[in-house]
């Protein structure tokens, strides 16, 4: 769509001043930030995402968008061809033809493409309702034909003949041709029961657990919150509330979660199913979450390739070791073969049982950076360091255990942003690491299944991803499939955010972050700051280094006429583990004084940076350290949002603060280790302005964390802003109305401007492309 002259000046206008010089911020002013949202400018970029879908031909398809709508391509890597993958108007001529209706060739709502008997087939419409042979151009009703409904409060076996779910404490499997249920556990109880998904701060009804190979046998644990402390909620509605109450531990608990491991083995007489491995409980801790459940299933333990043992590990408490064990499926009898040993915590980018070797690939930063290790899983020896040097592998995505060979994401081994991610590969009988995705960006990469090529889509924050084929020797580019289109983008006005670098708080360390400013930005003028953040630790304020064409709702605040700052501290990953264990121990710290030192280098840098109005936001961990910001350091910070913070360790669910702030200790004169965190005994500093909001129905960090400061800010007399956002859970962030209160607030207290009355988020008539 071209643009009219009128609505590219909405754009691109100034922002009206009045008599007395202050700025007036309209409904105009309003409307042309909320252009630049993500659900405004994600419909403005086409090809940017590719996701293959692999055929067992060694082909893969995707689906490709454009200004027309959609088409499914299909490339073959060995031919290298990229092509439609069927006559779309052909289709959908015959589907009307079927079906009666009026089916559009560039939005078909095909579902995934799979071969049968060599040919491309798809389904069409809800599940069973019409099946299509894409190459021989026909379609029929297949209602009632699909295959056994799967709830998703099951888990399906390897070879989807059984599923296994929950069912009154007890793990049941039922069978999927049959339909037959049988229990495999029969005294699972309340607080005591198997495969139970509750890590206090999040729940389900999906059972964790992990099968065997040959889908005989299923990895779980009996999940005892027997003793543990109950969470309470209640929701707003007519008449009497309705009360939530659930077992959620704290750090100040002397009992926590434990789990017994067990195995259940299907082909064991019923009543004789269940294997308990030869060692006391565990803890409710894992290496790869603040949960036992990592990446939807049983987290830290792997099978081998025969389904005759398992390997896992076993945490402790406040994270700081990790022992590595070896169980006997059919008898139980467990072997303890290494322990890892830190001394603030220790987590995993992940690690591996290489049964065919009898070999563990285990993750540690025992020198600093994130490095393989390679284990004797015989004997418990380590073998050999696998990778190192000053940089980080991010994640295993394939271990080739016949070639000797693993391919990993790693970071900060090639120049430039330390954060871009690239592919490598490197043999597990030493040798060279292989850079296999050179361009200088973040990868996001596919790997064939049968080992030979790559997709890699490659972007940075100003650069728009490009999507290629590569062959899996030597990374070499062989096809070009996707260049992402960000025409329409750019004619709205949109311009990417800036790249910076300043020193940390030490004057040495590079940080890293992006700077947005109004796309009508005037040098001349002078901008009041807001500083987004995430403080960590297990995540940083900037995210991705991939293109986005909005970071959550940055360049809409800097449109009202902001500069915004988002920038990683020390105590963030994705760094050395020096870098991530800065403030250990010490969680109030929130990465803050290198918030303040990189803001101050900025506008030391750019003259129309305002440091004398700064501001600040941010959302659970964010919100924590915003209100943190404004209280510890009131003579920098002149406006804070704090939404949904879990502003006291204490009452945040166990795992979080005693892996990040360690195990509570009181002392002697009634203090404790966790008093230094605690947002609610800074309440006497607080000069400048602050909104406090939380959903009342928060489950994650329950509201109480909020209720601690409003109530210590009454005490000390302090005016205050609050915002409670009734039956909402953690993510009310975005919701339109608290987004349109934290511009509203910028506005006022930042700007000196009187906001729009009542602008409502999310009523855009004319979209912008």
């Amino acid at each position: 769509m071209r643009f009219s002259s009128a609505l590219l000046a909405l754009f691109i206008s100034t922002p009206l001043v009045a008599q007395d010089g202050t700025r007036e911020i309209t409904a105009d002013d309003y409307r042309r930030a909320e252009r630049f949202l993500s659900q405004n400018t994600s419909a403005l970029v086409f090809g940017a995402s590719v996701s293959p879908q692999w055929l067992e031909d060694g082909r893969f398809w995707y689906r490709s968008t454009g200004p027309g709508g959609t088409e499914f391509m299909i490339v073959d890597p060995s031919e290298l061809t990229r092509e439609r993958a069927f006559d779309h108007e052909r289709i959908a001529t015959v589907l009307n033809a079927v079906s009666g209706e009026a089916f559009e060739s560039s939005r078909l709502p095909l579902g995934g493409l799979t071969l049968e008997g060599g040919a491309l087939m798809a389904t069409v419409g809800p599940p069973g309702r019409f099946g299509c042979n894409l190459t021989e151009y026909s379609c029929e009703s297949v209602s009632g034909t699909a295959g056994p409904a799967v709830s998703r409060l099951e888990v399906i076996s390897p070879d989807a003949q059984n599923a296994a779910f929950i069912r009154d404490h007890n793990l049941w499997v039922r069978d999927l041709g049959t339909g037959d249920e049988s229990a495999l556990t029969t005294n699972g109880a309340e607080d005591f029961g198997y495969g139970t998904n509750n890590a206090g701060w999040t729940r389900s009804d999906r059972p964790i657990l992990k099968w065997s190979p040959d889908s005989r046998k299923i990895a779980t644990f009996r999940h005892d919150a027997r003793g543990v402390g109950m969470m309470y909620l209640v929701n707003t509605q007519v008449g009497h509330p309705q009360l939530e109450a659930w077992r959620y531990p704290l750090p100040e608990d002397s009992v926590i979660f434990r789990i017994t491991r067990v195995v259940l083995d299907l082909d064991r007489p019923a009543g004789d199913r269940v294997v308990s491995l030869a060692m006391p409980p565990d803890q409710h801790r894992s290496t790869c979450s603040d949960h036992i459940a990592c990446g939807g299933t049983f987290g830290d333990v792997e099978w081998s390739a025969d389904s005759e043992h398992i390997v896992f590990v076993s945490s402790t408490r406040d994270h700081k070791s990790a022992a590595v064990r070896i169980a006997d499926a059919s008898t139980g009898a467990v072997t303890e073969l290494f322990e890892e040993v830190e001394e603030t915590f220790y987590e995993s980018n992940g690690w591996d049982f290489l049964s065919l070797s009898n070999e563990i690939l285990w993750f540690s930063q025992r020198d600093d950076w994130g490095h393989l290790y390679l284990y004797d899983a015989g004997t418990g020896a380590l073998k050999r360091q696998v990778t190192q040097g000053a940089w980080n592998v991010q994640q295993i995505l394939e271990i080739d255990e016949p070639a000797r060979t693993i391919t990993f994401l790693g970071n900060a081994r090639e120049p430039g942003d330390p954060y871009f991610q690239y592919l490598y590969r490197v043999g597990l009988d030493g040798g060279d690491v292989e850079l296999l995705t050179p361009d200088s960006a973040n990868h996001s990469v596919s790997l064939s299944p049968d080992g030979k090529y790559v997709v890699d889509t490659y972007s940075t924050p100003v650069v728009p991803p490009v999507t290629v084929l590569r062959d899996r020797e030597g990374g070499r580019r062989i096809l070009a499939i996707e260049e992402a289109d960000i025409s329409r983008l750019q004619e709205s006005g949109w311009q990417p955010p800036m790249p910076f670098s300043v020193k940390a708080r030490d004057g040495e360390t590079d940080l890293y972050g992006l700077l947005f400013r109004p796309m009508n930005f005037d040098p001349d003028r002078s901008y009041p700051i807001v500083n987004y953040l995430y403080p960590g630790p297990q995540g940083g304020s900037v995210g991705s280094r991939s293109f986005r064409a909005s970071h959550r709702d940055l360049q809409a605040i800097a449109e009202l006429g902001f500069v915004v700052v988002e920038l990683d501290a020390m105590g963030t990953p994705g760094r050395s583990k020096t870098f991530h264990e800065t403030y250990y121990g010490n969680m109030g710290d929130n990465g803050l004084p290198d918030q303040i030192a990189g803001i101050r280098q900025l506008a030391d840098r750019y003259p129309w940076m305002d440091i004398d109005k700064v501001g600040i936001y941010g959302h659970s961990g964010g919100g924590f350290a915003a209100a943190a910001a404004i209280m510890r350091y009131p003579d920098f910070y002149d406006v804070a949002v704090s939404q949904a913070g879990n502003h006291d360790q204490r009452n945040y669910e166990d795992d979080w603060g005693e892996k990040w702030q360690g195990l509570l200790v009181e002392y002697p004169d009634g203090t404790t280790n966790y008093d230094n965190q605690a947002n609610q005994l800074l309440a006497e500093n607080l000069k400048g302005k602050l909104l406090i909001a939380h959903g009342t129905l928060d489950s994650n960090v329950p509201p109480s964390n909020t209720m601690l400061v409003v109530n210590a800010l009454i005490a000390a007399n302090k005016d205050f802003d609050l915002v409670l956002m009734p039956n909402r859970r953690h993510g009310f962030g975005n919701e339109p109305y608290m987004m349109r209160r934290r511009w509203d607030y910028f506005v006022r207290h930042l700007l000196d401007a009187e906001p729009p009355a009542g602008y409502q988020i999310g009523q855009l008539t004319r979209p912008i492309g």
